[in-house]
């Protein structure tokens, strides 16, 4: 029996809800096509219990799997902007401070 990841066992919650989402956002794609399961497992080069498995949104499924499928219902693009830096807006909070700390320590600050 293969073992599972860690990291699957310790997701959060809201990362596994987001998740299942996507299953199942895929599977009303699949389903609007009028796909049947076995089609789309043959497009994904995937068994239909994996296909199944992915519209249920489970995180062994490959990442790889669940990118063919955006990109079978042509929103791969979606996928590349999950962690767009633009959008990150802790790491934007985090340098916004550095830079302000770096401001109130240098010498012209002082002169003010």
């Amino acid at each position: 029996m293969p073992q599972v990841a860690s990291a699957l066992e310790t997701m959060p919650p809201a990362a596994a809800t987001a998740l299942r989402k996507l299953g199942a956002d895929l599977a009303t794609a699949r389903k609007r096509r009028k796909q049947p399961l076995r089609a789309w497992a043959a497009r994904l080069d995937v068994s239909v219990p994996t296909l199944m498995k992915m519209e249920k949104g489970e995180a062994a499924v490959s990442i790889g799997v669940y990118a063919t499928a955006l990109w079978i219902i042509s929103r791969h693009e979606a996928l590349g902007a999950a962690a767009d830096p633009k959008e990150d807006v802790a790491a934007l909070e985090n340098e916004i401070s550095s830079a302000a700390q770096r401001h109130r320590r240098s010498p012209a600050a002082r002169k003010g």
